[in-house]
Protein backbone atom coordinates (compact mmCIF):
# COMPACT_ATOMS: atom_id res chain seq x y z
CA UNK A 1 0.00 0.00 0.00
CA UNK A 2 1.32 3.41 -0.94
CA UNK A 3 0.75 6.79 0.68
CA UNK A 4 -1.79 7.71 -2.01
CA UNK A 5 -3.77 4.55 -1.24
CA UNK A 6 -3.86 5.43 2.46
CA UNK A 7 -4.95 9.00 1.69
CA UNK A 8 -7.76 7.77 -0.56
CA UNK A 9 -8.94 5.20 1.97
CA UNK A 10 -8.94 7.67 4.89
CA UNK A 11 -10.76 10.21 2.74
CA UNK A 12 -13.38 7.65 1.73
CA UNK A 13 -13.93 6.45 5.30
CA UNK A 14 -14.07 9.86 6.98
CA UNK A 15 -15.52 12.00 4.20
CA UNK A 16 -12.69 14.50 4.65
CA UNK A 17 -11.40 15.93 1.34
CA UNK A 18 -8.25 14.24 0.02
CA UNK A 19 -6.28 17.50 0.10
CA UNK A 20 -6.97 17.89 3.82
CA UNK A 21 -5.99 14.28 4.51
CA UNK A 22 -2.79 14.75 2.47
CA UNK A 23 -1.91 17.92 4.39
CA UNK A 24 -2.52 16.18 7.72
CA UNK A 25 -0.36 13.17 6.82
CA UNK A 26 2.42 15.38 5.46
CA UNK A 27 2.38 17.42 8.69
CA UNK A 28 2.54 14.21 10.73
CA UNK A 29 5.55 12.94 8.77
CA UNK A 30 7.30 16.31 9.06
CA UNK A 31 6.80 16.39 12.83
CA UNK A 32 8.17 12.84 13.14
CA UNK A 33 11.25 13.87 11.09
CA UNK A 34 11.76 17.05 13.15
CA UNK A 35 11.43 15.19 16.44
CA UNK A 36 13.93 12.52 15.36
CA UNK A 37 16.33 15.21 14.13
CA UNK A 38 16.22 16.73 17.62
CA UNK A 39 17.23 13.35 19.06
CA UNK A 40 13.87 12.49 20.61
CA UNK A 41 11.71 9.42 19.98
CA UNK A 42 8.11 9.26 18.74
CA UNK A 43 5.79 6.67 20.29
CA UNK A 44 2.46 5.58 18.82
CA UNK A 45 0.82 3.35 21.42
CA UNK A 46 -0.49 0.17 19.83
CA UNK A 47 1.41 0.79 16.57
CA UNK A 48 5.15 1.28 17.11
CA UNK A 49 7.94 3.68 17.88
CA UNK A 50 10.33 5.76 15.83
CA UNK A 51 13.68 5.99 17.60
CA UNK A 52 17.21 7.12 16.79
CA UNK A 53 19.71 4.27 16.70
CA UNK A 54 23.48 4.73 16.94
CA UNK A 55 25.58 2.77 14.47
CA UNK A 56 29.14 2.16 15.54
CA UNK A 57 32.16 3.00 13.46
CA UNK A 58 33.06 0.25 11.03
CA UNK A 59 35.21 -0.60 8.07
CA UNK A 60 33.42 -1.14 4.76
CA UNK A 61 34.76 -2.13 1.38
CA UNK A 62 34.48 -0.16 -1.85
CA UNK A 63 33.89 -3.01 -4.28
CA UNK A 64 34.77 -1.07 -7.43
CA UNK A 65 38.03 0.40 -6.14
CA UNK A 66 38.79 -2.67 -3.96
CA UNK A 67 39.74 -0.45 -1.06
CA UNK A 68 38.68 -0.32 2.56
CA UNK A 69 36.70 2.70 3.70
CA UNK A 70 36.17 3.85 7.28
CA UNK A 71 32.52 4.61 8.02
CA UNK A 72 32.29 6.86 11.10
CA UNK A 73 29.74 6.31 13.86
CA UNK A 74 26.40 7.87 12.99
CA UNK A 75 22.72 7.88 13.90
CA UNK A 76 19.87 6.45 11.85
CA UNK A 77 16.09 6.43 12.31
CA UNK A 78 14.64 3.07 13.31
CA UNK A 79 11.08 1.80 13.64
CA UNK A 80 10.34 -0.67 16.41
Amino acid sequence: MRKDDIIKRVSDITGIPRTDVLLTIECLFQEVRNTLAEGDSVYFRGFGSFVIKRRNERTAQNIRAKTKVRVPAHYIPNFL
